[in-house]
């Protein structure tokens, strides 16, 4: 007896003296499994609890997700759905028996009760555990030729059309990206080959500082196509710490920078470059080089305070007026690599060396207090973004993983695993997109959630038209 053609093939056998008819074949990919086409069905979806079974290419194929629903299908196909509650079971089924379905119908010459009655085997333990697959880059931008270490969003408010891209790299060049045409619209070239670390733009709008390691901060006028250094601030450290800015008027703002002593961090009143300050430890303390800075200004208070991570893993609170820290904190074991606050909430968190990050509050003293940590995986956060809505935060972790976190409660939201190197910098648009810089060369852009929308519903990937579900954990 001769068995069955495989499915793929291209045709099945029917009974003798019939020509074979042309039906679906190929390969589908589900959830990491290798499996079957089915030919389509004039059917709604058919979910179960962990899949969907979905018209896509004039095939039925397994999709992630779905709660249950009612079947809409031919009669045919109701004893099959319900011998194949579980989409392990219809895998199985595929793989193992070579099963060929035409229209609901294994084969022309078995009955549905033949069919109905059929033995399924069990399935692996291993295609049961196998979890749904990561969210895929909404588009990966490529062509910096070297490790992108610092990200900057400029422009894309609501109503304002696609926001633009500022990245840094490794080889000293920074690179602005339309997230339109997904290419380079220019390449400013400022920093003598040495890596750019930081870069930040004005509220004016057409100015841009990019620090680099060559000791130098410059300032860029990107006004009508303009791709020039106006200005520029020496660094007296090779540190690793990015700069800050405080914006005032379109016409002074207010620069922290890291100073000239190892300890210390530099005030500036920008474009005079007019010292403010010096901000040095007290004698007794011993914090260390610092490794990240932040400006603010309270609502309440118009005073500048400036927010200091440190080599030790402390994060102290400045009061620039009055040159003194009003509080410090240990909130890590090892340096502080990143950190961001939320100055509406008076709330910060910051990753660091080792395997956990730390979310950290300011009272109504200015008295800072670590509020949790939340251990990783693995060790190593380079950068910390808080989303402008406040909703979700993301680090970028020296594991290759960008980790998305709700704001509010720490809950992991997603693992995102894409970049064959180390995540350098992460960073938020105003519309929500997530931009990740590597040193892979590649910078990934992330559609996760809308800025609108539930943190309780499920996070989805965008990739080439098609929507992936994602939980994972961090």
């Amino acid at each position: 007896m001769r068995s069955p053609a495989p499915l793929g093939s291209g045709r099945r056998r029917g009974p003798p003296g019939k020509r074979p008819r042309v039906v679906g074949g190929g390969r589908a990919h589900a959830g990491g499994v290798a499996t079957r086409r089915v030919p389509a069905l004039n059917a709604a979806p058919v979910r179960t609890g962990v899949a969907t079974f979905c018209p896509a290419g004039g095939t039925w194929t397994l999709a992630p997700g779905g709660d249950r629903s009612a079947v809409s299908s031919r009669r045919s196909v109701d004893p099959l759905h319900r011998r194949f509650a579980q989409p392990q079971d219809l895998l199985t089924c595929l793989s193992r028996s070579q099963i060929q379905f035409d229209q609901g119908v294994q084969n022309p010459q078995k009955t549905e009760e033949e069919i109905s009655e059929m033995e399924v085997p069990a399935p692996p333990a291993s295609m049961a555990a196998s979890p749904l697959p990561p969210p895929d880059p909404q588009f990966v931008l490529r062509g910096t030729q070297s490790a992108v270490h610092a990200l900057h969003f400029f422009g894309g408010a609501q109503g304002q059309g696609y926001p633009l891209l500022l990245s840094g790299s490794l080889s000293g060049l920074v690179h602005i990206w339309s997230l339109q045409t997904r290419r380079a619209v220019a390449t400013l070239d400022g920093h003598g080959g040495q890596c750019v670390t930081w870069l930040q733009t004005l509220p004016q709008g057409h100015q841009l500082l990019s620090q680099g390691r060559d000791l130098k901060l410059c300032l860029w006028d990107l006004a009508e196509g303009r791709n020039a250094v106006v200005d520029s601030v020496a660094l007296e450290s090779m540190g690793f710490c990015r700069s800050s800015v405080l914006a005032g008027t379109q016409e002074r703002w207010m620069l922290a920078m890291p100073g000239r002593g190892s300890d210390e961090v530099q005030i500036l009143e920008m474009p005079s470059k007019t010292s403010v300050c010096t901000l040095k430890p007290e004698a007794d303390a011993k914090p260390g080089m610092p490794m990240c800075l932040e400006l603010w200004q309270a609502d309440s208070n118009p005073r500048p305070l400036l927010l200091a991570g440190y080599e030790d893993g402390s994060v102290a609170l400045w009061d620039v007026s009055e040159r003194k820290v009003c509080s410090r904190v240990a909130c890590h074991t090892e340096p502080v690599m990143g950190f961001d606050f939320d100055s509406q909430k008076t709330r910060g968190v910051s990753g660091s060396a080792e395997k956990a990050l730390a979310v950290w509050s300011l009272d109504e003293q200015q008295a800072l207090q670590v509020c949790r940590t939340h251990e990783l995986t693995n060790p190593g956060i380079a950068d910390v973004k808080i989303r402008p809505d406040r909703k979700i935060l993301a680090t970028a972790g020296w594991d290759h993983r960008v980790r998305v976190f709700h704001w509010r409660t720490m809950k992991p939201l997603a693992v995102l695993r894409f970049h064959g190197a180390t995540v350098h910098c992460v960073a938020f648009a105003t519309d929500g997109l997530l931009a990740a810089g590597s040193g892979d060369q590649r910078i990934s852009i992330w559609s996760l959630y809308p800025t609108h929308s539930d943190m309780s519903a499920p996070l989805l990937g965008h990739a080439e038209g098609r929507e992936v579900g994602a939980h994972a954990v961090a």
